[in-house]
């Protein structure tokens, strides 16, 4: 089967922040090294980084910290987070948000004293989420999208990564990749590899990400064996816009600001009913939000799409129309009216804490492959705070860009592909060119609904045994079915065959770490085991693929800062 081969030194695996904030720096550490940022979609126009509206989290102001930071990351993880990796988060994010604005471009939100705006954020105890507007995303991506135009980093657009490849020593040789608009493969030679491809948990039935996302990173790590962390944790956002079965919009994200600003969340009866569920009001975690506005919907007290509503008039329409130019936009393309009236909406899967277990340099158990952004995990335990996602991504990228290049200097040279394993990637990305067509939309209408029915904000152990069973039903009926076009150019229903296989591989995951847990923590509640256990024996889940199948197991959280009980903070201001 033909099959290009091209050669570079670093290939970096996602256009999103982390990999552009990697592109960069490795570039800057060693102009003489050959820089390629491989893309599914166009460079700076896919991706989770570029949706972000609220912000990014950094400890600024005199009245804040980064230990205040710290605290409020590792409480809002509910002491599962690496503290390592949550430290070099917050601590880190001082010079990076610096380096936004002083070398890349940004431009964001100023006091009238000229310092940085930082608006309120659910979770935290001070407000320190920088931002442009309520479109903070486009402002970063599009800033370092001109920076890597400005280099001569190579760019492979519209070039889909199916397999992490081995080199016959057994360390990595580089990556398999799938031209979507020629349909033809090429394996990529690279001295180190970053995978920054991003989570998208999409195989629910309300999700924030782009269609396009669909954990290919954690997918492709699955299978070369890498032991993978805190799968069972999928956050979901409280407000996701609900306008309709019929449109691609349900699910987007109404900017957590807005609960931060005041918003109330009205139940059907027009009720506010956050305070039967927590203190914190609508200020409270994402995780608590979404299971008030959960047990709302199963209670039956709902909006006439059976959600639940987000009311901000009170504020003052001018003033929504203002500080939310973007979101107030966006529900009027949808029949809203979010600045005096009335948006439905409904918890919608946002963001995966779970990914590939990692070190605060970015390196894995796999020499030459090096993690950043949404495919790591440990950063942020059982639940990312707001604001915190685009700083993960944002930091550790620009970690990976200056560690490469010293690793590349200490390990030296190309490694032979294992040809093997080359052999069996390629036809499996084509086994459904030899199978009958069948219809895919069913099969993803099916697993919409089981991870939303039986693995989404509420898990019990039944369910998740239903979901189980009903995965592998799934992926056996994906398997015998194939494609009715057998063009391999721009053929997008492979590539939504390919999706959905990737989706259902690491859906299994998630139900599985789901069903080893058994407590609550976080993004992760079993109603059959409601409460989180023993902080201080706290323990975080591990999955890996071996020979014989799923290997599930659990290993101790290492308190290296801070233990349970404990705060850095001196005062009153520890994080609740």
């Amino acid at each position: 089967m033909p099959l290009e081969r091209l050669k570079t030194d670093i290939l970096i695996l996602g256009s999103g922040g982390a990999g552009l904030f990697a592109a960069l720096h490795a570039h800057k550490a060693n102009p003489d090294l050959d820089v390629t940022v491989a893309s599914k979609g166009l460079l700076g126009k896919c991706g989770c980084t570029r949706m972000v509206q609220g912000g990014y989290n950094v400890a600024l102001n005199p009245g804040d910290s980064i230990e205040r930071h710290f605290m409020d990351t590792i409480e809002g993880g509910k002491w599962l987070s690496h503290q390592e990796l949550a430290w070099t988060l917050v601590n880190t994010a001082v010079e990076r948000v610096r380096e936004l604005e002083n070398e890349i471009g940004c431009f964001f939100d100023r006091n009238p004293d000229g310092t940085l705006h930082g608006k309120a954020f659910a979770g935290q105890t001070f407000d320190r989420t920088v931002h442009k507007g309520d479109l903070t995303g486009i402002e970063i991506i599009n800033r370092l999208m001109e920076q890597v135009w400005a280099r001569p980093i190579r760019r492979l657009e519209e070039h889909r990564a199916v397999a992490l490849v081995p080199a016959t020593d057994g360390a990595l040789a580089g990556v398999l990749l799938i031209e979507i608009r020629t349909g033809a493969f090429r394996f990529v030679a690279a001295q180190a590899v970053l995978l920054a491809t991003g989570g998208g948990p999409t195989m629910y039935r309300y999700h924030t990400p782009s269609g396009d996302k669909s954990m290919d990173g954690l997918a492709m790590a699955l299978r070369a064996g890498l032991p993978l962390r805190d799968m069972e944790m999928v956050q979901f956002h409280p407000t996701g816009l609900l306008a309709g079965a019929d449109t691609r919009m349900t699910g987007t994200v109404l900017e957590e600001g807005l609960r931060g600003a005041g918003g109330h969340l009205l139940n059907g009866a027009m009720h506010r009913f956050m305070a039967d569920y927590d203190a914190n009001l609508e200020r409270a975690t994402r995780d608590v939000v979404s299971r008030a506005i959960y047990a709302e919907m199963k209670a039956g007290r709902t909006s006439p799409h059976s959600g639940v509503y987000i009311k901000m008039s009170h504020l003052g329409p001018a003033k929504v129309a203002k500080e939310f130019k973007g979101m107030v936009d966006r529900c009027r393309d949808c029949g809203f009216d979010l600045a005096g009236g009335l948006v439905e909406v409904v918890p919608t899967a946002h963001y995966f804490m779970g990914g590939v277990i990692c070190r605060a340099d970015t390196t894995t158990d796999w020499p030459g492959l090096f993690v950043a952004g949404e495919d790591a995990s440990g950063m942020h335990g059982a639940n990312r705070l707001g604001g915190n996602g685009v700083a993960n991504s944002t930091v550790f990228g620009g970690i990976a860009g200056d560690v490469i290049p010293r690793w590349i200097a200490a390990n030296p040279g190309h490694r032979a592909p294992d040809e093997h394993v080359l052999e069996a990637e390629l036809h499996r990305a084509l086994h459904p060119f030899a199978r009958k067509g069948g219809n895919l939309n069913d099969l993803r209408e099916q697993l919409l609904d089981t991870m939303w029915d039986e693995v989404g904000v509420v898990r019990d152990r039944a369910g998740l045994d239903r979901a189980i069973a009903a995965l592998d039903a799934i992926e056996a009926e994906l398997l015998a079915t194939g494609l009715a076009d057998d063009g391999r150019a721009f053929n997008m229903t492979w590539h939504d065959w390919l999706n959905l296989r990737s989706l259902t591989e690491v859906s299994r995951v998630i139900a599985l770490a789901a069903r080893k847990r058994e407590n609550s923590r976080g993004a992760h509640f079993r109603s059959d085991f409601p409460e989180p256990g023993d902080l201080a024996s706290s323990r975080f889940t591990v999955a890996r693929q071996t020979a014989g199948g799923l290997d599930m197991t659990e290993e101790p959280v290492r308190f290296t800062h801070v233990k349970p009980g404990e705060t850095l903070l001196p005062d009153k201001f520890a994080a609740e």
